[in-house]
């Protein structure tokens, strides 16, 4: 009982709302055998032939391609083009689409070579062993989309379906009048199509397959029959045959058929366990598994009053239109009009030369009777027809007011998407209104609303992204710009800690002077480390002074012994003696010069006890070069006044040397003398002076210095003259 129950279910076919029965026309085409269309000179291949996105160029102008040979390169979503023949690429440029508009794309037109050469194959002959993603790789490679009409990517449906798919339907329902491209690929390749069936049960291993075929094709389902048979073994694989009513072809409407399952609106089909696929597109598959051939060819339906000899031919992707057309006996006339597609869901080509691509399943060439072209759009009388016929349940009626209104928000409330466009409501529309027109142009302004919407909504985000990154930028800047003031304060506090450690150790040389209120600071260890310093340079000074003098005297003494008694000579001596002398004296004055500023900038200072000092060092030095310059004299003296007399040679030479010695020790003595006083000299720091005082007398001190020392430059002048 279980077991009838079961079959029973199985062979049930469920029907859907609405729906029409226009005339079939399908017999002008469908009893001829199909035809091989013959190589164009020249093909037109489209780089965008799918639902997506199209792919990157990878030829160029110039390059000599082969028949099966990648044109672009597509990734995800975008699928690759494929060269139809083999030839040379003599252009990339924009081409008349086969759309509604007309509009140019990008295409690769291809000059034949004549040799139809293919490119190297490898063919996979034992598929059941390959992963489901080596296989999907290969359906993608081979370009494969939806030859039913939607163009919609196959290996990515098929990835979207994955575990959930229950049921896999193969749709050979091709319901639409004149078209019988399905009809004749199942009739003579239905053994390919049950090989397709097979390799989609490997990827997908589905519960069942049903192929659903309307009756009013009697040959092709015998043929499907007779191919199923063949293979016993294969028990997942069930023939529907379905009542012959219009659109039962739709995705919807075939799954309502065959399964009594609903998709729900906007939603898929994967979303209850079906997935469907074009009867075309399953021999696509398995032409581009094991045979290894990508989708560059298909069948086109080429019917209509217009075409003396219509049929079905296998045509090359590119073929330019006006040619297949003209081997279907198509003859031009003024307003003879050609509709790729069927008469309900096709459009007219706006351009003859436009290309075949992988979703031209028919060009119907009608005459002026069939199309009822006179007919003119009225207004609605809201008869309810279309109401009746829409295979959708929705409210044609209402959707055509919304449309032509331009409310656009009302349109979706209404569930505008679903409609398939099948153009059932157009058919029964006493009106003669164009509803489908109508509802493609309000699709397509509600999608430019919605991609406008998206557009500036990423504008938004990317603006509200470089705010937050711009005041991400100014906070680090701030942060940067506060640890290089932290540096520099830390930089600018080791300077001072240093500059007080510097402070520190200075006065760390004496004792820590202690200031009490009303006492005055203790600068005893200051000027004891001054003068020390002071005594250091002197003493290096008259060293190098007296290992100067030292080696003079040594040469002059050598000299002198060796000299004749010439008087001149003697002379001479004497007066390098005395000009040496000179020196010594002009020496000392400059080292004294040389301190006076030095005491005088001391005297500077605010301490009235360094102005004191100053002003005492004044004094004893004043009165150290008076004494040094009197002594110079009294030796000069005998000197001159020997030279004015007539004497023995030799007690002049020896005079000169004596006066040499008594110079050279009046210098030393001298020094000696200026050690000495300047003992009293710090005692006098003690003593409280008015700093003014002491600083007009420091002044004083070195004006009568500097006049002393010029009367006696003036008096040797003299002297010397004399």
């Amino acid at each position: 009982m279980f077991n009838l129950f079961s079959l029973f279910k199985k062979d049930k076919i469920w029907d859907f709302k609405g729906g029409i029965h226009p005339p079939e026309m399908k017999l002008q085409s469908s009893r001829t055998p199909m035809r091989i269309a013959q190589l164009p000179d020249e093909v037109i291949i489209p780089i965008h032939q799918h639902l997506g996105v199209p792919g990157q160029l990878c030829v160029s102008v110039g390059e000599h391609v082969l028949k099966g040979q990648p044109l672009t390169k597509g990734v995800g979503r975008t699928l690759p083009v494929h060269a139809s023949i083999s030839g040379t690429v003599t252009a990339i440029e924009p081409f008349p689409s086969a759309h509604p508009s007309g509009l140019p794309e990008i295409a690769v037109r291809i000059q034949s070579d004549g040799k139809d050469e293919w490119r190297e194959k490898s063919p996979i002959i034992n598929y059941q062993l390959e992963s489901r993603e080596t296989l999907l790789s290969r359906i993608h490679e081979a370009g494969i989309a939806g030859l039913g009409g939607a163009g919609f990517p196959t290996a990515s449906k098929l990835k979207g379906g994955g575990d959930l798919v229950k049921t896999l339907i193969i749709n050979a329902a091709e319901c639409e009048p004149y078209i019988t491209a399905d009809d004749r690929l199942m009739q003579e390749h239905a053994d390919e199509v049950i090989a397709g069936c097979q390799v989609l049960i490997h990827l997908l291993s589905p519960d069942e397959v049903l192929i659903g075929i309307e009756d009013n094709k009697p040959e092709a389902i015998e043929a499907l029959k007779q191919a199923l048979n063949a293979m016993p073994d294969e028990k997942r694989i069930f023939i529907r045959v379905i009542p012959t009513k219009y659109p039962s072809g739709g995705a919807k409407q075939l799954t309502k058929i065959l399964t009594g399952k609903e998709v729900p609106s906007g939603g898929r089909s994967s979303d209850i366990g079906v997935l469907m696929q074009n009867v075309g597109t399953v021999v696509a598959i398995k032409r581009a598994i094991i045979d290894d051939e990508p989708l560059i060819e298909r069948v086109v339906t080429v019917t209509g009053n217009g075409a003396k000899t219509p049929g079905n031919f296998w045509a090359r992707l590119g073929t330019p239109i006006y040619s297949l057309l003209k081997q279907a006996g198509f003859v031009a006339g003024s307003e003879q009009m050609v509709i790729m597609g069927g008469p309900l869901m096709g459009f007219t080509l706006p351009d003859l030369n436009a290309p075949v691509v992988k979703i031209t399943n028919c060009l119907l060439i009608p005459s002026a009777e069939e199309m009822d072209t006179d007919n003119l759009e009225e207004a609605c009388i809201r008869c309810g027809h279309c109401v009746d016929a829409c295979p959708s349940g929705l409210l044609p009626q209402q959707l055509y007011w919304f449309s032509k209104g331009k409310e656009h928000e009302k349109a979706q409330q209404h569930n505008l998407f679903d409609c398939i466009e099948c153009g059932a409501c157009a058919f029964v529309c006493p009106s003669n209104i164009p509803l489908v027109q109508y509802y493609r142009q309000e699709k397509a302004e509600i999608r430019e609303i919605d991609a406008e919407a998206k557009r500036a909504t990423e504008a938004k985000a990317r603006f509200e992204a470089k705010k937050i990154r711009m005041e991400r930028e100014k906070l680090e800047r701030e942060a940067r710009h506060q640890r290089a003031a932290v540096k520099l304060d830390d930089e600018e506090h080791s300077e001072v800690q240093s500059a007080l450690s510097r402070v520190k150790a200075k006065q760390s040389i004496g004792k820590i002077i202690s200031v009490k209120a009303g006492e005055e600071p203790d600068n005893a260890a200051a000027i004891a480390a001054r003068k020390k310093r002071k005594e250091e340079v002197r003493a290096k000074q008259a060293a190098k002074l007296a290992q100067q003098k030292a080696l003079e005297a040594s040469s002059e003494n050598t000299a002198s012994e060796s000299e004749d008694a010439d008087p001149r000579k003697a002379a001479v001596a004497a007066a390098l003696a005395r000009v040496k002398a000179k020196k010594a004296q002009q020496a000392t004055e400059a080292i004294s010069t040389v301190e006076a500023p030095v005491q005088s900038a001391e005297a500077e200072d605010v301490d009235p006890r360094k102005a004191a000092v100053a002003a005492a060092l004044a004094r004893v030095k004043a009165k150290k070069a008076q004494q040094a310059t009197e002594a110079i004299s009294t030796v000069e003296a005998p000197v001159q006044s020997a030279e004015a007399e007539d004497v023995d040679p030799r007690k002049a030479a020896v005079a000169a040397a004596i006066a040499r010695v008594k110079a050279k020790k009046e210098a030393q003595q001298a020094q000696t003398e200026t050690t000495i006083d300047e003992a009293p000299a710090q005692n006098a720091e003690t003593e409280e002076v008015d700093p003014r005082k002491a600083a007009v007398a420091a002044a004083i001190a070195r004006v009568k210095a500097k006049k002393e020392a010029e009367q006696r430059r003036a008096n040797k002048e003299e002297v010397t003259l004399d």
